[in-house]
């Protein structure tokens, strides 16, 4: 095998549409998974871990539809998931098939507590297994990737003897992953260290890392990780992903850019060397947060470096005035570095259509006509109540208007709600039921939400738990868009929906609404899964 050309940058390996959705209540539809993964390919990233094919029908169908879609000629390379099985591999290489740029992510446990208790397995068959399998899965694509499953907790010597066998197997790209986030930055120094030192064929390969956030270490052991030689990094947007998430796409991309100086001599460049360590579009990351955010129901935390409310706003005195005085006394980048707009023009109910296309595509919007239709008349709608609409107002609008509906689902229709100090909170709501029938129905609750949560579970009759509710403000003022985010659990999954409007309490019946269409998604493949296999045994 050859030397592996080791790139001048990182390369950044998206996996929010597999790991970031292993986050409870993260759950996607494949046109949701599709439109991320076209603005994961607008934003730059090299791979794109699309899903684990072999999981479900749901993340074949979205593997193979983003791999049609989305892995073109000159795009991304898109990626499966699969253990080190047979079946896997399969699932992953057919779901790929049509990826212009292909890659099947193998992976396998190799710590011995792994060993002992979930693979129960010794060393010797699970060396087997992983050279067996990257060998299998390099008969159907060129580019494998292969990850010692909890290698940081895994005993170096075999370790380094998994690796080595892996990479004379076919292997093109080495993970290692830090599974349960247990590493401090100078243990992931020391694992990458003896990884290079004691792997005779690692130049062959490209090597990465994928960190977890369980100790809130995981972007900055990533970054030590590429000042030892590593030079693809796993993350997701937003850092979301399993238990405390992933390292986050926008912290590492932000992070090598502010920080260049720092990191150039990492790649042999000069320390004022100018050109960009990754070939994310920076401009781009705000716009994707706020998809993820949108279609995971996952909302971003105020205080969330780089893509949070806060990240660029100010209130200390002291700072206030030196950022009047200069911009760089306080913040190390700017606002617009990652796409988000520092003037907010603001349009109002005498504003006409070009002049919200015009804004919106400024702010990186651009809408088909049957799109722009509605959010501009949703766009009137909220104009009529509020005095005047922010860039902050019109994305909420857009990302509103444009979610991607379920096919053949529950449709809310009118929302009315009483309630006061000395009246009993009911709401009274009309539903469109997948056949096309109206129904009405209302419910007495604790409080307005509950009164609406009641109403509309009458009416839909799925059975499900509120378990949250959240409110977001927008903007500031008494005519704020709020956010609501409502996440339910049916038996052991978690749905969530979100929408936008001035009435909170309107905006936590469209929310309910759109949970329960993920959750009435989810009943109808169980279904037709159950129905396929009945069928199956019949036919046998």
């Amino acid at each position: 095998m050859s030397i592996q050309p080791q790139p001048d940058r990182v390369i950044i390996f998206d996996t929010t549409l597999r790991d970031g959705e292993q986050s409870p209540g993260a759950t996607l539809l494949v046109e949701e998974k599709l439109a991320i993964a076209h603005q994961l390919s607008l934003l730059g990233v090299d791979v794109i871990e699309a899903g684990f094919a072999v999981a479900s029908p749901g993340d074949f169908e979205a593997v193979k539809t983003i791999a049609q879609q989305v892995g073109v000629l000159g795009g991304p390379i898109i990626c499966s998931l699969a253990r080190a099985i047979r079946q896997d591999i399969q699932a992953a290489a057919e779901a790929l098939q049509q990826a212009a740029h292909p890659r099947i992510h193998t992976f396998i446990s190799t710590s011995d507590i792994h060993l002992k208790y979930q693979l129960k397995k010794s060393r010797s068959e699970v060396m087997a297994i992983a050279q067996e399998m990257v060998a299998y899965a390099k008969s159907f694509v060129e580019d494998v990737e292969f990850s010692p499953m909890d290698a940081s907790r895994t005993d170096p010597e075999f370790l380094y003897q998994i690796l080595e066998q892996v990479i004379a197997a076919g292997a093109t790209t080495i993970n290692i992953p830090d599974t349960v986030g247990y590493c401090t930055p100078k243990d992931m120094a020391a694992l990458i260290q003896g990884v290079q030192e004691n792997v005779p064929n690692i130049d062959q390969v490209i090597l990465s890392v994928h960190t977890q956030n369980d100790l809130g270490l995981a972007t900055a052991n990533a970054l030590t990780a590429i000042e030892n030689g590593v030079r693809q990094v796993e993350c997701t947007v937003n850092g979301i992903g399993e238990r405390a998430g992933n390292a986050a796409l926008e912290e590492i991309v932000m992070a090598l850019q502010v920080r260049k100086p720092h990191f150039n001599p990492y790649f042999g460049r000069p320390v004022d060397w100018d050109a960009p360590l990754t070939k994310i579009k920076t401009q781009e990351i705000y716009k994707t947060s706020c998809l993820v955010s949108q279609f995971t129901g996952i909302v971003v935390q105020p205080n969330k470096a780089i893509v949070g409310a806060n990240a660029f706003a100010h209130e200390s005195g002291i700072h206030q005035d030196g950022i009047l005085k200069h911009r760089q006394t306080y913040e190390i980048m700017e606002a617009a570095d990652i796409g988000l707009a520092e003037n907010s023009i603001i349009l109002g109910k005498h504003s006409g259509r070009n002049a919200l296309r015009t804004r919106l595509q400024e702010l990186g919007f651009e809408l088909s006509e049957a799109d722009f239709n509605k959010a501009f008349m949703r766009f009137k709608e909220i104009a009529d109540k509020k005095k005047e609409m922010s860039d902050w107002d019109l994305e909420a609008i857009v990302r509103d208007e444009t979610q991607i509906q379920v096919d053949k689902g529950f449709q809310l229709e009118h929302v009315q709600v009483t309630c006061g100090d000395c009246t009993c909170p009911t709401a009274t709501i009309t539903v469109v039921t997948p056949n096309g029938e109206i129904s009405t129905d209302a419910a007495v609750g604790t409080g307005p939400v509950d009164a609406v949560h009641k109403a509309i579970n009458r009416l839909v009759q799925i059975p499900n738990q509120l378990i949250e509710f959240s409110v977001q403000s927008v903007t500031g003022g008494i005519d704020a868009l709020g956010t609501v985010t409502i996440r339910l659990r049916y038996q052991e999954r978690i749905f969530s929906g979100q929408a936008s409007d001035t009435d909170i309490v309107v905006a936590a019946a469209y929310a309910h609404m759109n949970a329960l269409n993920r959750l009435y998604r989810f009943l109808q493949r169980e279904t037709e899964k159950s129905q396929t296999s009945d069928s199956a045994v019949v036919h046998n």
